[in-house]
């Protein structure tokens, strides 16, 4: 099995941009209507640098970049040439008008915020952690010494050991919530929007954290198999991809997502369903592996998450 892309001659790691401030929750919202707030929702760069930007996001100098940062890394928003930022389908469906989710109030927002954190290697700490550390338990220093190890291995140029101490800090607390006290509140304690999917938390000890594995009850079907076809794309061109591929392989839902292999099966078992017929379960002679119908389109994939926000829906209203 591959090794995966950050063992790909040329891979740039990243460790750095998002100024130690974990995603928070509003930020989204307010880049893109800062974004869609200009002709065809194409702004200037500028939007995030000029006098009025902090005004304008309501946070300081650093915080601004932050949100620039997170946005980007969410594909909210992208950079295009002629110095502009324009908005991406992504940021569109979820906080547009007649958004998915322009509040963030759905775990599939964050499912798909996660999957797009993680699912890359652009974000080198992320992509590492959740597809290549080995351990359930860990400690910052773990995870910090791990990555410094792949980067005297492959070389990688100007990787300090203090910036990475700093991202992998920005890192579990992007997912962990601190621990509650008489001193902070439940809304503190949740820094980030993306420790409500409890996939890493305290353990108790100094230091400690572990990885939750298993059932994900709030990972909806559409989100999960727009995930399959994504990452589908990316490792193969082949019409079959076998469950070993889906559970481990770097990139792929089982370890973005940290499914346990039953709970993992459950899912590819309907995933006909799931995908209107495109893919199929097979375990023909004893080979499990997923069969498509077609050719893969992520683009048209992405209107497979839209069932989950009406499940949702229907949930609000029962």
């Amino acid at each position: 099995m591959s090794r995966g892309p950050l063992f790909e001659n040329g891979y740039k790691p990243l460790f750095s941009g998002h100024e130690t401030f974990p995603l928070r929750y509003g930020w989204l919202k307010k880049v893109y209507d800062a974004v869609a707030s200009h002709d065809d929702g194409i702004a200037s760069k500028s939007i995030f640098s000029d006098d009025t930007a902090i005004a304008r996001f309501g946070v300081g100098k650093n915080m601004v970049s932050s949100m620039r940062y997170w946005a980007a890394a969410c594909e909210i928003i992208e950079d295009i040439p002629g110095n502009q930022i324009r908005i991406k389908a992504l940021g569109h469906k979820l906080f547009g008008a007649s958004g998915l989710d322009p509040y963030m109030e759905s775990p599939s927002t964050l499912w798909i915020l996660h999957w797009r954190l993680c699912g890359r290697a652009d974000r080198t700490t992320w992509f590492w952690a959740f597809n290549h550390f080995s351990h359930l338990t860990f400690e910052r220093d773990a995870l910090s010494k791990g990555l410094l190890a792949i980067a005297h291995e492959r070389g990688w140029p100007r990787v300090s050991a203090a910036t990475v101490k700093r991202d992998v800090e920005c890192f579990v607390r992007t997912y962990a919530a601190k621990a509650a006290s008489a001193q902070l509140s439940h809304e503190e304690a949740l820094e980030s929007p993306l420790t409500e999917l409890g996939l890493i938390r305290a353990t108790g000890k100094k230091d400690g954290f572990r990885f939750v594995r298993g059932a994900k009850s709030s990972l909806g079907d559409g989100v999960f198999a727009y995930a399959l076809i994504e990452f589908w794309q990316r490792y193969s061109k082949s019409k079959t991809l076998s469950f070993e591929a889906i559970a481990h392989g770097p990139g792929s839902p089982g370890r973005v997502f940290a499914l346990d292999e039953g709970d993992l099966a459950d899912r590819l078992s309907e995933i006909e369903d799931a995908t209107e017929g495109l893919l199929r379960w097979s375990e023909t002679a004893g080979l499990k592996q997923v069969i498509r119908s077609a050719d893969l389109n992520v683009e048209a994939a992405l209107g497979l998450v839209d069932a989950d926000f009406r499940v949702r829906e229907r949930m609000k209203v029962a």
